[in-house]
């Protein structure tokens, strides 16, 4: 089965650019990036141990298909003509794509999270995230505080007046969902949030979490129900911290959660 068949099995897509989560005429920093968040998503080492299996295999496919976009010349080939070189060195059945992940990503500490924390909240960058996000979500705030980084459910009376203020200047539509929302539905996000943030507190005092240099931890604190949250979070901590990381490029949470 050659790569575009694996990326349809595996992703419902024979499309690289989709199968990443990026649109055709992204940069290679967005690519980049892209590959990182996606393959945070199904990283074997996240996997319970009945899926390590299949994280694998999508974790290989993935590999393949930055490692065929990332390539000048290999990209220049599929964008024009649909197909990719399976007996070429990009795609090299005796690579090893952990270790190629490892090469391209280094590890990202406790602090580099806080540091982002703080510069983020408040930002010009968040302001535009959160609006990116109501846009993309047509107002739904389920969707919008699960896109937005850094953000908890303490945080979103901040976020609605931050969207109210720029649904009155103009500036993005009135959307229904956003502007009619039920208080049943504020209140049941609110006590998910609450019952998501004792839980990752109670596993972080398990793991002894405190300003350890440790990413898998962190990881693990989190509540997995708001995986896609922390695999943004954690691309763009990359696209800021990581080894390769160049200026330019960026993309709000939102749009990058997109496919």
């Amino acid at each position: 089965m050659g790569l575009l068949e694996q990326c349809e099995a595996a992703f419902g897509s024979p499309d690289l650019y989709r199968v990443l989560g990026v649109r055709r005429q992204a940069s290679p920093e967005e690519i980049r990036r892209a590959y990182h968040r996606a393959s945070l998503r199904v990283h074997p080492d996240r996997a319970e141990p009945d899926a390590k299996e299949e994280a694998t295999r999508r974790f290989q496919i993935l590999g393949k298909a930055y490692a065929v976009l990332s390539d000048a010349e290999q990209r220049a080939v599929y964008d024009e003509q649909g197909r990719v070189d399976e007996e070429g060195e990009a795609l090299s059945g005796e690579r090893d794509w952990r270790e190629y992940w490892r090469l391209l990503f280094r590890k990202i500490t406790v602090k580099d999270i806080e540091d982002f924390e703080k510069s983020y909240k408040d930002s010009e960058e968040e302001l535009a995230d959160i609006k990116a996000a109501y846009v993309d979500f047509e107002g739904d705030m389920d969707r919008i505080m699960e896109s937005v980084l850094c953000v908890d459910y303490t945080d979103e009376p901040r976020i609605r007046k931050i969207i109210e203020k720029a649904i009155d200047s103009g500036e993005v539509p009135p959307y229904k969902s956003f502007i009619k929302e039920s208080k049943q539905k504020t209140i049941a996000r609110k006590r998910r949030a609450e019952k998501e943030a004792r839980e990752a507190e109670k596993t972080k005092d398990e793991l002894g979490l405190g300003g350890v240099d440790d990413l898998k931890a962190l990881i693990q604190s989190r509540n997995k129900d708001r995986k896609k949250e922390m695999d943004d979070f954690l691309a763009q901590l990359e696209a800021k911290y990581g080894n390769n990381a160049k200026k330019g490029g960026k993309k709000t949470a939102a749009k990058r959660g997109k496919k």
